[in-house]
């Protein structure tokens, strides 16, 4: 045999199943508190989209059940009230990675790559070799039934099915027996993310039980489902020249290049296509969209950069904000902050051709930040979340954090950003979230999502800034007054004395309600003077 042989004599493929087995990290799967959140999430965010698209107002329980101890296994269960999966699917949506309704689709959900319950699928398999147990309730109808994954060929191996036909109601559970894992109450674990996901999500109610027992309620505070996610056309300003070729060659219906360009994306109208054509004048538009070439692909997208043509943006109807009343009702329910305020940006643009929205809140004192050991006893917080997904994890290399540092929060009235009693809820719409990794633990630094984000953080701190104020000029004031009232009884005393009344109680009346009418004064005079200074933060930010 020769050298070259000898190398390639163990040459083999392996599935995408077998790649994640061995970098489960990937999939969100490192530590075990994070493991058993991940797989929490997985599912949550699964049944949350389901849901929605259904038009049902979601009911999800997530119950988690010790089983040993020593090797951390734990029993995972979630049941919702959902539409279910039908039993010609049961198999592959929870059993076969990259295989879904999501990954295809260009439309605002939770999940994007269609590997997540799969994923949860593997790691049961792997840390306990037990499959999962489904029991999937639609159409009048009931499954029951064992999931597991051939890591070799990334195929379903569905086991133990029954079936059975009456009214059952509609919905999904799912049991998971994992191992190396760990359930806590910290800042990372189930049930931070369950209450992050209430209050990203006021029109759901869901329930927790933990290894104890013990059972924690986040009931709905909306009645409003969200609308259903639409699917939209890609902006040419976004497609890539492989793109081009990909789409072109799998099109069955159009029959010219032309037509294709028009019914496959966004904003592509006969005028444009003209355009494109006395731009190119040597690219055949009546041809075959399965006969493009890659040159005259890259040729096209090219032309379609040229600065000669003024492309409209891409439609921003495809987003679903979570909407500031209800961030605000939510954040109020369940921080109960002393001052709350919530902005709402319009629609932008990034890569040329994906719709994002950003939404930020801040909660400030109440039950506002992280409770800690230091001597004001609080600490600030930011809560993340894509698609009212919460993200938990890769805190410090997420764009919302690194927005968040890049801020002078001193200018806001903040003197000490790390422990102030300050909650930061960021929430990114978008039919395509720009994760740093299949995790979906933290979003990558695009610069015009990065810069959005810190434009909306300033825009609340500036309403927060005037609140803040308010308290320090109040207490400023109390401490002057109660200051000045310690000496009014002497005062008064001594003016009766000098005087030579009798009287100095009244004498210390007058003095009293003549310090009452100085400070309110000066409470309505420093209000007045607000609205100039306000405008003049503003200007300033804009020019930094």
């Amino acid at each position: 045999m020769s050298i070259t042989e000898n190398i390639f004599a163990e040459f083999k493929e392996h599935s995408v199943a077998e790649f994640f087995k061995k970098n489960q990290q990937m999939l969100g799967f490192s530590g075990k508190t994070r493991s058993l959140t991940t797989i929490v999430h997985e599912y949550i965010t699964n049944s949350l989209d389901a849901c929605e698209e259904a038009g049902i107002l979601p009911e999800i329980k997530v119950v988690i059940k010790e089983v040993d101890r020593e090797s951390g296994r734990y029993l995972v269960i979630v049941e919702d009230n959902g539409p279910g999966i039908p039993e010609k699917h049961i198999g592959k949506a929870l059993g076969q990675m990259l295989a879904g309704t999501k990954f295809h689709r260009y439309a605002q959900q939770r999940g994007q790559q269609g590997i997540g319950a799969s994923g949860c699928t593997m790691y049961a398999q792997i840390t306990t070799g037990k499959p999962i147990k489904v029991e999937s309730r639609y159409d009048n109808k009931k499954i029951n039934c064992e999931i597991a994954i051939d890591l070799k060929s990334n195929a379903p191996k569905v086991m133990n099915l029954v079936k059975a036909e009456g009214n059952f109601g509609h919905g999904l559970k799912v049991e998971a027996e994992v191992a190396d894992v760990k359930y806590d109450m910290s800042s990372f674990g189930v049930y931070e993310y369950v209450r992050r996901t209430a209050i990203a999500n006021p029109h759901l109610h869901i329930e927790l039980v933990d290894p104890l027992n013990q059972k924690f309620v986040f009931p709905r505070s909306s009645e409003h489902i969200p609308p259903k996610p639409i699917t939209v056309k890609p902006h040419p300003l976004g497609i890539t020249t492989n793109d081009l070729i990909d789409f072109a060659h799998r099109e069955k219906e159009c029959i010219r290049i032309s037509s294709f360009l028009q019914e496959r994306f966004a904003r592509v109208s006969p005028s444009k296509i003209d355009e494109l054509k006395q731009l190119l004048p040597d690219v055949d538009f009546n041809k075959k969209p399965s006969e493009l070439t890659w040159s005259e692909a890259e040729k096209i997208v090219k032309a379609i950069h040229d600065p000669k043509i003024k492309w409209i943006a891409p439609a921003t109807d495809s987003l679903r904000p979570i909407g500031k009343e209800h961030i605000e009702k939510s954040l109020a329910n369940i921080l109960a902050p002393q001052y709350l305020v919530v902005v709402e940006r319009p629609p932008k643009i990034y890569k040329g051709g994906i719709p994002f929205m950003v939404e930020v809140g801040l909660a400030y004192g109440g039950g506002a930040g992280k409770k800690n050991a230091t001597e004001n006893g609080s600490q600030s917080e930011i809560i993340r979340y894509a698609n009212r997904a919460p993200l938990l994890f890769d805190n410090a290399g997420c764009a919302i954090t690194e927005a968040a540092k890049s801020i002078d929060w001193k200018r806001y009235g903040l003197k000490n950003f790390e422990e102030e009693p300050l909650t930061i809820f960021v929430n990114i719409s978008s039919v395509y979230v720009p994760y740093t990794s299949a995790g979906k633990q933290a979003i990558s630094g695009e610069e015009e999502i990065f810069q959005e984000i810190k434009n909306a953080m300033m825009e609340a701190a500036r309403d927060l800034q005037r609140y803040i104020a308010g308290l320090n000029r109040e207490k400023e004031r109390g401490a002057r007054k109660k200051a000045i009232l310690r000496y009014v009884s002497q005062l008064s005393k001594d003016l009766a004395d000098l005087a030579g009344k009798e009287k100095p109680e009244e004498i210390e009346k007058k003095l009293i309600q003549l310090i009452e009418t100085k400070y309110s004064t000066q409470i309505e005079e420093q209000e007045d003077e607000e609205a100039p200074a306000e405008e003049e933060v503003k200007e300033e930010e804009i020019e930094e």
